[in-house]
């Protein structure tokens, strides 16, 4: 996991964010980026639904975070669409409400040439990465209607923006994402409901496990800053677009690159 260099994290004061009353589903909430996510919301007074595909996993983050704050988990695929409106009808059930979304989960697939790529790779990466934020939007969008509030933040990369090599079906996907939060913000922006993304670079997390050290060093040879994103970096971005205090930005696209992205 990347932390901050010393003399940042010195630097690195939290601040507050107030999500009080406010609950929350983080999908693949139960490692990595979402689970940094979920740390800074329930600092922030947020309740909790984490989403994971792992169950075990699930479990002992579920344990952990919930010595801080109110902590509901549901096992699921988000690939899954009929899985996903089941999951959001039982976490409005145990939380009372859902007012932010972050959709988070995510797969690498593996690093192959376009024309070399494997086609149940693709479809997979295809379906949990773009059509998983889709249903998930799908499924809570409407309740977030019904109440005249919500916040929804997808998490995209940097590689939807540029297209890495050897990763066409995860820049793909992540392009999508971008994509469909701007469409997704465009629909909702007459309401109290903002819709954005962010696009970060690569964070040491089990990700890493699925790519190839070539790819790894071809991702950080990318980055200015010379280093990857740390998570609560990317924690600290997501908890004030999710806040009552980002109330006008919607469809947009937020970058962590490091200095990477030009646009």
């Amino acid at each position: 996991m990347t932390k901050l260099p010393a003399r940042e994290q010195e630097e690195h004061a939290m601040n507050k964010i107030d999500l009080e009353r406010r609950c929350a589903i983080i999908t693949g909430g139960a490692q990595g980026i979402g689970f940094a996510i979920a740390e800074r919301l329930l600092v922030s007074g947020a309740s909790l639904s984490l989403w994971d595909a792992n169950e075990e996993l699930l479990k002992t983050a579920g344990d952990k975070l919930s010595t801080t704050g109110k902590v509901h988990i549901c096992p699921l695929d988000v690939s899954d669409a009929v899985a996903v409106q089941r999951a959001t009808d039982l976490t409005e059930q145990a939380l009372g409400g859902i007012d932010i979304l972050v959709a988070n989960a995510g797969i690498a697939g593996p690093n192959a040439k376009c024309w070399e790529y494997p086609l149940d790779a693709w479809k997979q990466v295809i379906e949990v990465n773009l059509n998983g934020v889709f249903y998930c939007c799908r499924a809570v969008v409407p309740l977030m209607l019904k109440q005249g509030y919500g916040r929804i933040v997808n998490v995209a990369s940097v590689a939807g923006k540029e297209g890495n090599p050897n990763a066409s079906a995860y820049s793909a996907s992540k392009a999508g994402v971008i994509a469909l939060t701007k469409s997704l913000g465009k629909e909702l922006a007459g309401t109290n409901i903002a819709v954005n993304c962010i696009t970060p670079a690569a964070a040491r997390t089990r990700l890493f496990e699925q790519m190839t050290e070539e790819h790894i060093a071809y991702m950080l040879s990318k980055i200015p800053r010379g280093r990857f994103v740390a998570l609560e970096e990317i924690a600290a971005m997501v908890a004030w677009l999710v806040s009552e205090d980002n109330s006008y930005t919607t469809g947009a696209t937020f970058d962590l690159s490091g200095g990477r992205a030009t646009y």
